[in-house]
């Protein structure tokens, strides 16, 4: 009789980005802005991770760290690493960035369509751009072939008729779906979305959920979602990380932390939705202002708005992991003896 061989269990895959301990601050003459101040996040290939907060929080700033498109001067990578396929996009050259890595692997899908979108120039030279700096397609009939193979992706109706148009000759949903093209176009495998549907009324932006939800199925599109609206984070991500003041706060699955918030500020977020066939008087407001990223407090930087503050809130709390997948900076969070 032989001895049965073991069974081997599969090698888990590492992360399709991870971010560590990353710093990003502006350097202005009033002083120095820490607009990311130690953040930790990671995306698996085919998940969505939703970034969360209040305006000012360093959901964009993040956002642009990863694609190494701080304002210039004043922007800079201080401290941390940015990890995508192995790769430490930190230790990257400008031009190392923007040839091999910028569009063709890592993207943005910015917030404001109509900004993002040259007037002068039509849809098809814009949409074709990508394609034509990273030598993806040769000659004018494969790049136009190209373009209309991914408007269609998008769902534009006739691209082949639309292609030869102008922004102002699209609506907001149909220039958000352009934009989304373009970054799509190179077929990345990270997807930044930039309050991707803050300017869209809610049957638009219904449909562009269905679209990402869409391209990640095809090709295991790995999606960082940055919005405001916790409806929209909850309707499409997989995890969420609630950022305040530059660092992150609270992270976990989206059920989790929609039944179970542990973080004050998280719990204020989602006490300030208002909620069909739920009666209340009045939605709760969070009291008070961020901070000041020039100077922040060396304690909690919520602490001077939380309805729970205590004497152990002036040092800043480690994360503390809730349950599996579940962790919050926040001494309400600390495993009880």
């Amino acid at each position: 009789m032989t001895d049965a061989a073991p069974v081997s269990l599969p090698v888990p895959k590492p992360p399709l980005l991870k971010v560590e301990n990353l710093k990003a601050y502006l350097y202005l003459k009033r002083g120095v802005v820490r607009a990311v101040d130690g953040v930790d996040l990671e995306v698996a290939e085919g998940e969505t991770l939703g970034i969360v907060g209040e305006s000012g929080s360093g959901k964009t700033m993040t956002s642009l760290s990863m694609l190494r498109l701080l304002p210039k001067p004043s922007g800079r990578i201080v401290e941390g690493s940015i990890t995508l396929d192995g790769t430490d996009l930190v230790q990257l050259s400008e031009d190392e960035m923007a040839q091999n890595w910028r569009g063709r692997r890592i993207s943005m899908v910015s917030q404001d369509p109509l900004t993002s979108l040259n007037p002068v120039f039509s849809i098809g030279d814009q949409v074709g751009a990508p394609f034509r700096y990273h030598k993806l397609a040769k000659g004018r009939g494969a790049v136009r072939q190209a373009v209309e193979a991914v408007l269609a992706r998008v769902r534009i109706p006739s691209p082949a008729k639309r292609i030869d148009d102008y922004p102002h000759q699209f609506s907001g949903g149909m220039r958000q779906r352009v934009v989304t093209a373009m970054a799509i176009a190179c077929s990345p495998r990270l997807l930044i979305a930039d309050e991707p549907t803050s300017a869209l009324d809610v049957t638009i932006q219904v449909q562009m959920m269905e679209l990402f939800r869409e391209l990640q199925r095809d090709s295991g599109l790995g999606i960082i979602m940055i919005t405001h609206d916790l409806g929209v984070a909850a309707g499409i991500c997989h995890r969420i990380a609630v950022m305040y003041a530059g660092r992150v706060v609270e992270s976990g699955d989206v059920r989790e932390i929609f039944r179970n918030p542990v973080h004050p500020y998280t719990r204020g977020l989602l006490n300030s939705i208002p909620h069909l066939g739920r009666k209340r008087r009045r939605l709760e407001a969070i009291v008070g202002q961020p901070p000041s990223l020039i100077d922040p407090p060396h304690g909690c930087r919520f602490a001077a708005r939380c309805p729970r503050k205590m004497a152990r809130c002036d040092d800043y709390p480690p994360q503390f992991e809730v349950s599996t997948g579940h962790s919050a900076a926040c001494w309400l969070a600390e495993p009880r003896p």
